[in-house]
């Protein structure tokens, strides 16, 4: 304890104490405490504390701030804190302020309770104490909430700001679960069905919380697996860096006009951020050359969709993001690659990420082109509809962007990002396309003809 600040020991010590003196009228009063409860709400504690990431532990805690009485209530988290799991040192310095921590937020928890819902009968009176019970949950949150801010700014240095600001907004959402939850508790410990039953209300929880949080953490796996590939395209082909996490982003606009929501949603802007990962198998020079490509070459550049595939094929949650990653660069008219699908036969996916793709392409300056505006890049998607993409697809992507507009490359002109969509009228552009740009040297000498649908197309 030594080791820690000067301050941070004062106001350790200043917890410690104000727990003493709160339990102090449960040791007054100690006939008219039911000590049985506090014993087993205090085992129970101690159970969750030593068990890994047990979300039991408030609810707990809020039972014994709705069954005892505020100094009796306090008294239950110490011996789970005392003995509970820490994961850095000083240990017996964290378990004092963990078990002191606890005792002042379950205390006041209690005190709330009983204010707003007076012991005239021998048990909670539900759904009438929801609210009181909902209020003592804030309560006991926002003081651990705020205690914890405390050690931060006095044992770490860190500033009230940052020490409050980001912890306070998570404190208001816990109420809402463990609240009920530890009233259920306080009800049924005083029916006729008695504590072993009203225990048993916790079980519900613990399973379904151990299930979100296994949910949650293969989500944060599965997204840091593609941030990971994303990152290495990015690196070795620095010309289209930042351009996968855009299509991700244009892909679920698309998506979400079409209807599409859920785990799909998320396959496809996993299929849209992943679309080029097959780049990965490309020479470097052949992705970073400014000069023309020759025809071997571009036959090279054009197997990174087979590459891509094969590279995410043994990743169980990307089965779906899979065929767009494969065949983006088909076209409705047989004329795209690898295997020249047609109309239907191309993915419903891959033809939302070819759009997404094509329209990013459009929009950010290459080595080989430079960006266009908004209402240009719509105008030459519109053109290319039922030869090149999907007009369904097309019209959904206007309409995306006239209801939340589109922010433009880094580095691109801001008045890109300021041309208004064109409006979309029976699958076309309304009105005449605006002024195109004149393809560079560049572009026309990687054999994209520029009037012929392929300025759309991202290599």
């Amino acid at each position: 304890m030594w080791a820690l600040p000067a301050v941070a020991r004062v106001y350790i010590a200043c917890a410690v104490l104000a727990a003493a003196v709160c339990a102090v009228p449960a040791v007054r009063d100690a006939p008219a405490v039911p000590w049985g409860a506090v014993a087993v709400l205090a085992g129970v504690c101690v159970a969750c504390e030593r068990m890994p990431r047990c979300p039991l532990t408030l609810p707990v805690l809020l039972a014994g701030a709705f069954l005892l009485p505020p100094g009796a209530a306090g008294l239950v988290a110490v011996p789970g804190a005392l003995l509970g799991r820490v994961g850095r040192r000083p240990v017996w310095v964290r378990r004092l302020w963990h078990a002191a921590q606890f005792s002042l937020a379950t205390t006041a928890a209690s005190c709330v309770y009983n204010l707003g819902a007076p012991r005239l009968v021998p048990a909670p009176a539900f759904p009438y104490a929801l609210l009181p019970a909902l209020a003592a949950a804030l309560v006991l949150t926002l003081v651990v909430t705020a205690l914890d801010g405390g050690v931060l700014v006095t044992a770490e240095g860190r500033s009230p700001r940052t020490a409050w600001r980001g912890p306070l907004p998570d404190a208001l959402v816990p109420p809402l679960v463990h609240g009920p939850t530890g009233l259920m508790t306080a009800v049924l410990w005083h029916s006729s069905y008695g504590p072993p039953v009203a225990l048993l209300v916790l079980l519900p929880m613990a399973v379904s919380s151990r299930v979100l949080e296994r949910c949650r953490r293969e989500r944060a796996a599965h997204q840091a697996t593609v941030r990971a590939l994303v990152q290495a395209v990015d690196l070795k082909d620095h010309y289209t860096r930042g351009h996968s996490e855009r299509v991700g982003r244009a892909s679920v606009l698309i998506a979400r006009e079409l209807g599409i929501s859920g785990d799909r949603l998320e396959a496809l802007r996993f299929a849209g951020t992943l679309h080029d990962v097959g780049k990965l198998g490309v020479p470097t020079r052949l992705l970073r050359k400014d000069g023309p490509l020759t025809p071997e070459e571009r036959r090279i550049i054009e197997l990174h969709p087979e590459y891509g595939h094969e590279m995410v094929r043994g990743i169980g949650f990307l089965e779906e993001a899979r065929a767009a990653i494969l065949h983006h660069h088909e076209r409705l008219d047989g004329s795209g690659y690898p295997y020249g699908l047609m109309g239907g036969q191309i993915p419903e996916f891959a033809r939302v990420v070819a759009v997404a793709d094509a329209f990013d392409a459009m929009t950010s300056t290459r080595s080989y082109s430079r960006a266009r505006p908004v209402s240009v890049a719509l105008a030459e998607l519109h053109r290319c509809s039922g030869t090149q993409f999907d007009p369904r697809m097309v019209a959904a992507l206007a309409r995306a962007l006239d209801r939340h507009g589109w922010r433009p490359a880094a580095g691109a002109p801001p008045e890109l990002a300021a041309a208004p969509p064109l409006p979309v009228t029976g699958g076309s552009a309304a009105g005449p396309p605006g002024p195109r740009s004149a393809p560079s040297p560049a572009a026309l000498s990687r054999n994209v003809p520029v009037d012929h649908c392929r300025a759309a197309a991202d290599e």
